[in-house]
């Protein structure tokens, strides 16, 4: 079996190659860099691809020769466009050690019959940071401590009239893959009232089975029940855009949206507007249409907004373990066939 792992600033080669020989301690590996320059300019190369696709940036020029009769492809960001998987005449497997998938054409890999897998290096940390937004804003947190930065000892907040507990509130999911399950099972551990989710990929018989206690409802239901709405979505062509005017009109005016996924699933002018009517209680957000946030954006003039600077996955571990759980995942994919790491699973089943 032959590798190709394309390193970069964020994760190094040599913990791909550690994760590749995990696979098969006998097989052949090749490397390659993608070079963004300093780790401080890597957000902006992978900014663009998460807006503009694969196509955005290229990959490292030796890449094109080195996966010619690679079996597998092992990247962190490093951009797979169609080009690159066209070059890749044996390819059998494309793996990326990250929860987003922008930076590949997976509808090319999927015309190949090339499987795609990922792994969420970050979930329990994204689910924690999810729960923390939701207290830091429905009770006020960041707001307090800003002002008693400033010397204010503030007792007025946007929500005072309906401040409540997190036990008398409704948490309802949009996504509910693995992050969205951690989020419930935190939630439900907290002991919020009820917790719901809209994910169409999804039935009641398989929460039911893993004794997760989520109601799956329709997306409308959803906006008009939850007292906290929480995204936990993949941006693609499809949800681009999708958590819009109309479904931001559907919640209560007490009810908070919180987002620690892809800013693009949101509709920013519809979002701004949500906000700045006070037709929705409030929102909190990790991840942003620019970053960082440009000066003179409407969001910074909100005072129902929590903001933090997209952190929710960095704990220390989380990067440098990546490589061995998407061996994980891969080896538990050969080993039975399945898995829903597997993006395009079911598309090549089709």
């Amino acid at each position: 079996m032959k590798f190709l792992v394309i390193g970069d600033v964020v994760v190094p080669v040599d913990l791909l190659v550690e994760a590749a020989k995990t696979l098969d301690p006998d097989a052949e590996i090749e490397t390659s860099y993608w070079d963004t320059g300093a780790r401080s300019e890597f957000n902006k190369h992978s900014l663009n691809l998460e807006k503009n696709g694969p196509s955005a940036e290229r990959p490292p020029a030796d890449a094109y020769e080195k996966i010619a009769d690679a079996d597998v492809l092992l990247v962190h960001f490093c951009p797979v466009a169609e080009e690159l998987i066209e070059a890749g005449k044996n390819l059998k497997l494309i793996g990326t050690c990250r929860g987003g998938m922008e930076h590949i054409d997976v509808p090319a890999a999927t015309a190949h019959g090339i499987p795609v897998i990922h792994c969420i290096r970050n979930a329990e940390c994204t689910s924690d940071f999810a729960v923390g937004l939701m207290f830091a804003e429905t009770r006020n947190i960041a707001r307090a401590h800003a002002a008693l930065k400033q010397g204010v000892w503030r007792k007025d907040y946007v929500n005072s009239g309906y401040t409540t507990s997190m036990c008398e509130m409704t948490l309802g999911l949009v996504g509910l893959g693995h992050i969205g399950k951690l989020v419930a099972k935190k939630c439900l551990g907290i002991g919020m009232k009820r917790v719901i989710a809209y994910d169409p990929y999804l039935k009641q018989e398989q929460l039911d089975a893993i004794g997760l206690d989520v109601q799956l409802v329709d997306e409308e239901t959803l906006f008009r029940d939850s007292d906290i709405v929480s995204l936990h979505m993949r941006l693609t062509p499809e949800t681009k855009g999708c958590i819009n005017e109309r479904l931001l009109s559907l919640m209560k005016p007490t009810a908070y949206l919180i987002n620690t996924s892809r800013a693009g699933v949101l509709d920013k002018d519809a979002f701004v507007k949500a906000l700045q009517t006070r037709s929705i209680g409030g929102a909190a957000l990790d991840v942003f249409w620019e970053e960082p946030i440009p000066e003179g954006d409407p969001l910074l003039e909100l005072d129902n907004l929590t903001m933090t600077p997209h952190t929710a996955g960095n704990v220390v571990d989380a990067l440098p373990k990546s490589p061995l759980l998407l061996a994980k995942k891969i080896r538990e994919y050969w080993d039975t066939g399945e898995s829903d790491m597997v993006v395009n699973l079911k598309a090549l089943r089709a």
